[in-house]
């Protein structure tokens, strides 16, 4: 087997350092009349943090995993189960075509910027060319995450990196009560994921990039494609348990493969074709089919002009509402070749030389 290697990861906090955290989520003033009771629950979790209780509820994995025995936790446990529902009812050839549109932006009218986003407006246009078509939409609008209390996508850990095994599908990194890192949306965003037969990214280009909430939920989709649906196989996170699975062969599993997609990609100076490019990039490498050209869109609006009139820019930019219509529109339409089997038959699959 190869070396594990160690020595990056710092020592645990002291206590007084954890203290410091602790007590800053309660900052606000009308909280020191339950000083004490705060107290009492630092003492709690740094105990939690002490022993290192990730998942503080667990039940045996039962028949079907390699470990019967192991202690899952029953969260992953419940997001597992629904993923398999979805996956089940994905596979349906009589259920309605369901699409995911996801916007990008990390703009919303609810916090700071104090208006929506172009991304938006465009999505909804998506969301109305789609809908006329039959098809039934799940509209993921990730700039929640800048609005709602205590919603996060953490960010991946990198365990693929260690080893392809020892990044479980779903993913079983999050939460972690110990650290609290909690109200992981991700447990619900690989749901819809796996409920989608089509699926619609709409995004602005942020500094040559896709925006971070765009960029944390692409991350956490890393288990999507060659991840490990047993944890017991790798005793939860054991590294060289993992390590040896990946050594004797791995199939590389590509969860949601089989999806159609279409991109919209806008900006207002550079980076459009660059933002564009990876998109489709990342999801042809997850197995999803693209809808053809008309779907894989970037343009500039309001090029040069400024932030204060973008929106009167969309206003006026008939064409570029167009175009996300018309991508939409191919989404549809190649989606239903693809769930009659057409599609399938012109592209037949074929094993991979190199899986990965």
């Amino acid at each position: 087997m190869t070396d594990i290697r160690k020595g990056q990861a710092p020592a645990t906090l002291e206590r007084a350092s954890f203290a410091e955290r602790f007590r800053a989520l309660f900052l606000d003033p009308a909280f020191r009349a339950e000083d004490s009771g705060i107290a009492r629950l630092e003492t709690i979790a740094w105990d939690a943090y002490q022993e290192g209780r990730k998942a503080p509820f667990t039940e045996k994995a039962g028949a079907g995993y390699a470990d019967p025995a192991y202690d899952l936790s029953v969260e992953w446990v419940a997001t597992k189960a629904r993923i398999d529902a979805a996956q089940a009812r994905w596979a349906l050839a009589d259920t309605p075509t369901r699409a995911l549109l996801v916007c990008g932006s990390a703009r919303n009218d609810g916090t700071c910027p104090g208006e929506i986003s172009k991304s938006f407006r465009l999505t909804q246009i998506a969301r109305e060319a789609l809908e006329a078509t039959g098809v039934e939409c799940d509209v993921l609008d990730l700039s929640l995450l800048t609005s709602e209390y205590r919603l996060h996508i953490h960010p991946c850990k990198g365990c693929v990196s260690t080893a392809m095994p020892l990044c479980h599908w779903p993913c079983s990194c999050y939460p972690n009560h110990a650290l609290g890192q909690t109200h992981d949306w991700m447990a619900e965003i690989y749901e819809r994921w796996t409920a989608a037969h089509a699926v619609l990214i709409v995004t602005p280009v942020y500094w040559y990039q896709s925006p971070s909430p765009l960029k944390l939920m692409i991350d956490r989709l890393v288990c999507a494609d060659g991840g490990n649906p047993d944890p017991t196989s790798t005793g939860g996170k054991k590294a060289e348990l993992a390590k040896t699975l990946e050594m004797a062969g791995w199939d590389y599993p590509k969860h949601l493969a089989g999806r159609a997609y279409g991109v919209v990609v806008h900006g207002d100076v550079a980076g459009i074709e660059g933002s564009r490019r990876s998109l489709c990039d990342w999801l042809d490498w997850m197995g999803f089919v693209d809808a053809g050209a008309v779907a894989r869109l970037d343009r500039y609006i309001g090029y040069y002009e400024p932030y204060a009139t973008s929106h009167e820019a969309l206003d006026r930019d008939l064409d570029v509402q167009e175009e996300t219509r018309q991508a939409a529109q191919a989404l549809a339409a190649v989606t239903a070749d693809l769930r009659a089997g057409r599609l399938q038959a012109l592209q037949p699959e074929r094993a991979r030389p190199r899986p990965k």
